[in-house]
Protein backbone atom coordinates (compact mmCIF):
# COMPACT_ATOMS: atom_id res chain seq x y z
CA UNK A 1 0.00 0.00 0.00
CA UNK A 2 1.63 3.45 -0.67
CA UNK A 3 2.72 4.73 2.44
CA UNK A 4 0.68 8.56 2.60
CA UNK A 5 -2.66 6.04 1.88
CA UNK A 6 -1.50 3.52 4.17
CA UNK A 7 -1.57 6.43 7.01
CA UNK A 8 -4.65 7.67 5.92
CA UNK A 9 -6.05 4.07 6.47
CA UNK A 10 -4.93 4.28 9.76
CA UNK A 11 -6.78 7.39 10.68
CA UNK A 12 -9.61 5.34 9.06
CA UNK A 13 -9.13 2.71 11.28
CA UNK A 14 -9.67 4.85 14.22
CA UNK A 15 -12.56 6.71 13.02
CA UNK A 16 -14.52 2.77 12.76
CA UNK A 17 -13.07 2.06 16.60
CA UNK A 18 -14.98 5.43 17.48
CA UNK A 19 -17.95 4.51 15.42
CA UNK A 20 -17.36 7.17 13.19
CA UNK A 21 -17.84 6.38 9.37
CA UNK A 22 -14.17 5.04 8.12
CA UNK A 23 -12.48 7.89 6.15
CA UNK A 24 -9.17 9.05 7.31
CA UNK A 25 -7.44 11.97 5.63
CA UNK A 26 -3.39 13.00 4.86
CA UNK A 27 -2.23 16.13 3.38
CA UNK A 28 1.72 15.66 2.40
CA UNK A 29 4.35 18.77 1.43
CA UNK A 30 7.56 18.02 -0.59
CA UNK A 31 7.10 14.25 0.66
CA UNK A 32 6.27 15.53 4.24
CA UNK A 33 3.23 14.68 6.54
CA UNK A 34 1.78 18.24 7.36
CA UNK A 35 -1.68 16.83 8.57
CA UNK A 36 -3.55 13.43 9.33
CA UNK A 37 -7.42 13.14 10.71
CA UNK A 38 -10.48 11.15 10.54
CA UNK A 39 -13.77 11.45 10.39
CA UNK A 40 -15.42 13.24 14.24
CA UNK A 41 -18.58 14.82 13.49
CA UNK A 42 -20.57 11.96 15.64
CA UNK A 43 -18.15 12.65 18.73
CA UNK A 44 -18.17 17.01 18.08
CA UNK A 45 -21.54 17.04 16.85
CA UNK A 46 -20.08 19.09 13.83
CA UNK A 47 -21.86 18.75 10.39
CA UNK A 48 -18.39 19.42 8.60
CA UNK A 49 -16.31 17.71 10.76
CA UNK A 50 -14.98 15.54 7.75
CA UNK A 51 -11.66 13.90 7.50
CA UNK A 52 -10.63 16.34 4.56
CA UNK A 53 -11.81 19.15 6.52
CA UNK A 54 -9.72 18.47 9.82
CA UNK A 55 -6.79 18.04 7.76
CA UNK A 56 -6.77 20.80 6.13
CA UNK A 57 -7.93 22.85 8.92
CA UNK A 58 -4.46 21.78 10.81
CA UNK A 59 -2.57 21.97 7.69
CA UNK A 60 -3.75 25.58 7.06
CA UNK A 61 -2.85 26.22 11.09
CA UNK A 62 0.56 24.41 10.70
CA UNK A 63 1.66 26.19 7.23
CA UNK A 64 -0.08 29.45 8.51
CA UNK A 65 -1.54 29.93 5.02
CA UNK A 66 -5.18 28.92 3.79
CA UNK A 67 -3.28 28.29 0.41
CA UNK A 68 -2.27 24.48 0.17
CA UNK A 69 -1.24 24.81 -3.52
CA UNK A 70 2.25 22.91 -2.93
CA UNK A 71 0.51 20.26 -1.38
CA UNK A 72 -1.50 16.75 -2.26
CA UNK A 73 -4.38 15.14 0.01
CA UNK A 74 -4.47 11.21 0.27
CA UNK A 75 -8.19 9.97 1.25
CA UNK A 76 -9.75 6.48 2.01
CA UNK A 77 -12.97 7.49 0.28
CA UNK A 78 -13.46 9.39 -2.87
CA UNK A 79 -14.79 13.11 -1.33
CA UNK A 80 -18.32 14.63 -0.45
CA UNK A 81 -19.26 17.69 -2.28
CA UNK A 82 -18.30 19.80 0.73
CA UNK A 83 -14.93 18.25 1.19
CA UNK A 84 -14.27 18.62 -2.64
CA UNK A 85 -14.87 22.33 -2.30
CA UNK A 86 -12.72 22.82 0.58
CA UNK A 87 -9.97 20.81 -1.06
CA UNK A 88 -10.55 23.03 -4.43
CA UNK A 89 -10.84 26.06 -2.03
CA UNK A 90 -7.39 25.23 -0.47
CA UNK A 91 -6.16 25.45 -3.83
CA UNK A 92 -4.65 21.50 -2.80
CA UNK A 93 -2.58 20.18 -6.25
CA UNK A 94 -3.67 17.01 -6.38
CA UNK A 95 -5.41 14.52 -4.69
CA UNK A 96 -5.07 10.91 -4.73
CA UNK A 97 -8.47 8.39 -3.20
CA UNK A 98 -8.40 4.64 -2.73
CA UNK A 99 -12.53 3.91 -1.99
CA UNK A 100 -15.14 5.03 -4.96
CA UNK A 101 -18.19 6.51 -3.05
CA UNK A 102 -21.02 4.84 -4.03
CA UNK A 103 -23.54 7.43 -4.20
CA UNK A 104 -23.96 8.50 -8.05
CA UNK A 105 -25.47 12.13 -7.61
CA UNK A 106 -22.21 12.84 -5.08
CA UNK A 107 -19.73 11.34 -7.35
CA UNK A 108 -21.08 13.78 -10.25
CA UNK A 109 -21.03 17.00 -8.21
CA UNK A 110 -17.87 16.00 -6.85
CA UNK A 111 -16.03 15.13 -10.60
CA UNK A 112 -17.32 19.05 -11.60
CA UNK A 113 -16.15 20.67 -8.68
CA UNK A 114 -12.46 18.76 -8.49
CA UNK A 115 -12.18 19.01 -12.56
CA UNK A 116 -8.91 20.87 -12.75
CA UNK A 117 -6.67 19.47 -9.96
CA UNK A 118 -4.61 16.37 -11.11
CA UNK A 119 -6.49 13.31 -9.52
CA UNK A 120 -5.24 9.69 -9.32
CA UNK A 121 -8.60 7.54 -7.82
CA UNK A 122 -8.67 3.66 -6.70
CA UNK A 123 -5.24 3.80 -4.83
CA UNK A 124 -4.99 0.42 -2.68
CA UNK A 125 -8.84 0.80 -3.02
CA UNK A 126 -10.12 -3.17 -1.43
CA UNK A 127 -8.70 -2.39 2.19
CA UNK A 128 -10.47 0.91 2.07
CA UNK A 129 -13.60 -0.43 0.61
CA UNK A 130 -13.58 -3.47 2.73
CA UNK A 131 -13.58 -1.32 6.05
CA UNK A 132 -16.55 0.96 4.60
CA UNK A 133 -18.56 -2.08 3.94
CA UNK A 134 -17.59 -3.59 6.89
CA UNK A 135 -18.72 -0.62 8.98
CA UNK A 136 -22.22 -0.46 7.67
CA UNK A 137 -22.80 -3.56 7.75
CA UNK A 138 -22.49 -4.01 10.67
CA UNK A 139 -25.13 -0.71 10.81
CA UNK A 140 -27.88 -2.34 9.04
Amino acid sequence: MNKYMEIAYKEAKKAKINDEIPVGAVIVKNGKVISKAHNKKNKTNKTIDHAEIIAITKANKKLKNWRLEECEIYITLEPCPMCASAIEQARICKIYTSATNNNEEYSIITNKILKNIEWIKNIDNKKSELLIKDFFKNKR
